[in-house]
């Protein structure tokens, strides 16, 4: 039996089949169809995920006042974590408010999208699914080149990013290719890659031990030792995880605001 389900177990007579990146395939399982496309469980949980932040943030801030309530305290204080520590520190305090909604926005949305793999009857974390996480971090790149083209023009960004300044002409055969290569093509892929691994290893040893305490229990023997332990490393990779889960977030955006800056900059 294989359930593609957050929580998945598969045994075949007395052998464990180990959780791998089928797990996380749910193209054969689509909640529901609309207008001939197949919806899944991460495109609902994206979709809820913007919602969840939009709500959060109207609410907290619908009705505004002078002295604020439990609501709107907290919707300050998520406000101004990522507008100060990230935004202002970042980019600067010259350039900084234009890109703070996209920031904010950006790192509530990561973070409630990964918190999904701690929720009960969700258990799936959103940006496990590579797709998912290359589409944030191909956004993130179209905007962040798209600011730098803005203030220097095509020739003069491009120069920017690939030109070490303060080197030798000799060296620019060598160093102008492997400039241009890190900055313009390589950023995106290391910027998902980085937040794909972490949430895809996460739940991935969440299944292994939550389904293999299971099958060790199922088992019997020394299975009845083994099986407890291994639910015991579950619950503590859970803790973990929730750690994991914001740091990711706050890495993705902190990251997002490094090219920023660097995109305004004036010299490489």
């Amino acid at each position: 039996m294989t359930m593609k389900t957050g929580i998945t177990m598969a045994a075949e007579g007395e052998g464990y089949v180990a959780p791998g990146p089928a797990s996380f395939d749910f193209s054969e399982v689509p909640l529901f169809e609309l207008g001939g496309l197949a919806v899944t469980k991460p495109m609902v949980q994206l979709v809820l995920g913007a919602v969840i932040v939009f709500a959060f943030f109207y609410a907290a801030f619908r009705r505004a006042s002078i002295v604020p309530g439990r609501l709107q305290f907290a919707g300050e204080a998520a406000y101004g974590m990522v507008r100060n520590s990230i935004g202002r520190d970042i980019i600067g305090s010259r350039d900084f408010a234009k890109f703070v909604p996209y920031l904010v926005a950006l790192f509530f949305f990561l973070l409630i999208n990964n918190a999904f793999a701690s929720i009960p009857a969700i258990q799936f974390p959103t940006f496990s699914r590579a797709s998912m996480a290359y589409a944030l971090a191909g956004l993130s790149w179209v905007i962040y080149n798209g600011v730098g083209i803005h203030k220097h023009g095509l020739i003069g960004y491009l120069k920017l990013q690939s030109v070490p300044s303060g080197v030798s002409p000799v060296m620019y055969p060598l160093l102008v290719p492997l400039e241009f290569f890190s900055n313009i093509l390589v950023r995106p892929a290391t910027l998902a890659l980085r937040l794909f691994a972490n949430m895809f290893a996460g739940h991935l040893l969440l299944i292994l031990f939550s389904t293999g305490g299971l099958f060790l229990i199922e088992y019997g023997g020394i299975g009845y030792v083994a099986g407890p332990l291994a639910w015991v490393l579950a619950i503590a990779i859970s803790f973990l995880e929730l750690l994991v889960q914001f740091l990711q977030a706050y890495v993705f955006t902190l990251l997002n605001a490094m090219y920023i800056s660097g995109a305004l900059a004036d010299e490489h």
